[in-house]
């Protein structure tokens, strides 16, 4: 059922019908109560990720993404190819995270992993903050509320020290000043074009962002008549161009804004990734938890206008097909969900007992630098899985010649300084590579396994104990194991490859 201030599709209670978008941002801007809730929601964050600590580091390529901003600052300059490893040493490749490399590098020259632990927590911290922010000018402290905890455990999992964290405040800004503009009708957000040239340079998820301007246009052509339809478009065309423009602004051009492309082209490749691969519903988890109690709440009757269900759509699809992206449903869809909910079930309401929020505000920055300092004096290192330190020294793999490694060791080894056979660029490598090496070594296909041994003059493999592989080189004539703990096992070839 239409209204008055052109919502289509919703069905709206008697008082909200009669409320423009305007009264709604009118009555729902914060109070200094309510002011405070994002400091408190972004203060427990921030402490429980420092006191999660270490685990912010499981991911192997917090290893490389330091060691790349590393480079990158010793020599001064971007690469264009391939420095690290030594499979595909010289192909084209570019760090389309450099800048979020470099924050990272130069973070742990002065503080160590603890510092990059207390990087990565302050910008998850900061994002989901702003989110309640953004929430609260439209929803009552409880549903707000719990719509960011839903979102805190959606993103868990990926809570990482790792670029894309960096660009999650980005994200939440940039996105809440589309979605205001979709709320009141109001011109292109120009000053948010700074946004897109910081996000081009720390993630290649820039794209997204520029997608994202799409359905604000649409959603206001379809609240005109025909005949406004070009006075519309004509408005967007300008701010869609610069955007455009703002996203090219990196020191490869255009290179970055493709990159999900290319990744994306990895194919089957990209199945042997774990965090590429679809969602698994084999077993509940949090995620299908909360998609069941969405679809529950929004059964009450809520009617969204049509682009944003094709927007909440879009975004649930990308969480499905690739588990990864359940970041993007977890911090963007409330944005877009917000004001039709508070049409439905109720708008902020003032709140008259302030009280000394500034203070409590300072109180809570206080207690937040407290936690810092406490954070840097604690021993944190990455996950000891991804980090066979101990096989390396003991067998002198520094100097053993090609490594045929496992694809979690990759990042590891770039840290180290020795070339890889894989890592965690799959732009790179491509997704045929990335597809045999995992059936070469998962031993589907044991033929091509040796011929891959002696193609690529393989002196060594450094493999987790539970690999196939593993078994099979203790039986190889020509090649003896030489060390061995539950973190990795190390194989040195007797005889020279043949050729």
């Amino acid at each position: 059922m239409g209204t008055a201030n052109g919502n289509k599709g919703l069905i709206l209670p008697p008082y909200f019908a009669a409320m423009s978008d305007e009264a709604i941002d009118s009555a729902a801007k914060p109070f200094p109560a309510q002011a405070l809730l994002p400091w408190l929601v972004g203060a427990a964050v921030y402490g429980l990720l420092l006191t999660l600590g270490p685990r912010l580091l499981n991911d192997p390529d917090s290893y490389s993404h330091v060691a790349v901003g590393s480079w990158i600052l010793a020599h001064g300059s971007l690469p264009t190819s391939d420095l690290f490893s030594f499979s595909m040493h010289g192909a084209p490749w570019i760090a389309f995270e450099w800048l979020s490399e470099v924050i990272y590098a130069a973070v742990y020259a002065l503080s160590g992993w603890g510092g990059t632990v207390t990087l990565a927590s302050a910008m998850i911290a900061l994002a989901l903050g702003l989110q309640m922010h953004v929430l609260l000018r439209k929803l009552p402290p409880m549903p707000a509320l719990l719509i960011v905890v839903a979102a805190i455990v959606l993103l868990a999992p990926h809570m990482l020290a790792r670029p894309h964290v960096l660009t999650l405040p980005v994200m939440v800004i940039w996105t809440a000043a589309l979605v205001d503009c979709m709320d009141r009708r109001a011109p292109p957000p120009y000053w948010a074009l700074p946004l897109l040239v910081l996000w081009a340079n720390l993630h290649g998820s820039v794209v997204l962002g520029l997608g994202l301007i799409g359905p604000a246009v649409l959603e206001q052509v379809l609240a005109e008549t025909r005949n406004e339809w070009p006075r519309v478009l004509m408005r967007w065309l300008p701010f869609t161009a610069l955007a455009i423009a703002a996203c090219c602004l990196t020191p490869y051009g255009a290179e970055t804004l493709l990159m999900p492309f290319t990744t994306l082209g990895l194919g089957r490749g990209l199945n042997w990734i774990q965090e590429w691969r679809p969602q698994d519903f084999s077993h509940v988890s949090a995620f299908e938890l909360l998609l069941l109690a969405g679809l529950l709440g929004l059964s009450r009757g809520v009617r969204l206008p049509a682009v944003r269900v094709l927007v909440v759509l879009g975004l649930l699809h990308f969480a499905l097909a690739q588990a990864r992206n359940i970041d993007l449903l977890a911090m963007l869809a409330p944005l877009y969900l917000a004001a039709p909910l508070a049409r439905q079930f109720g708008a902020a309401t003032r709140d008259d007992a302030a009280g000394p929020a500034r203070g409590l505000k300072l109180a809570v920055l206080a207690v937040m630098i407290a936690a810092t300092a406490l954070a840097q004096v604690r021993d944190m290192r990455p996950d000891r899985r991804n980090t066979p330190e101990t096989a390396i020294a003991a067998a002198g793999l520094a100097n053993a010649g090609p490594v045929l490694n496992d694809y979690t060791f990759g990042g590891y080894l770039i840290f180290a300084g020795i070339p890889t056979f894989i890592d965690g660029r799959g732009e790179l490598f491509g997704g045929p590579f990335i597809e045999r090496y995992n059936l070469d070594v998962s031993l589907a296909d044991l033929n091509d396994f040796l011929r891959l041994l002696d193609q690529y003059k393989i002196e060594a493999t450094l493999l987790q104990p539970s690999t196939p592989a593993v078994a099979l080189l203790d039986r190889l004539p020509d090649w003896q194991r030489v060390y061995g703990d539950d973190v990795a096992v190390v194989h040195k070839r007797l005889a020279a490859p043949k050729h």
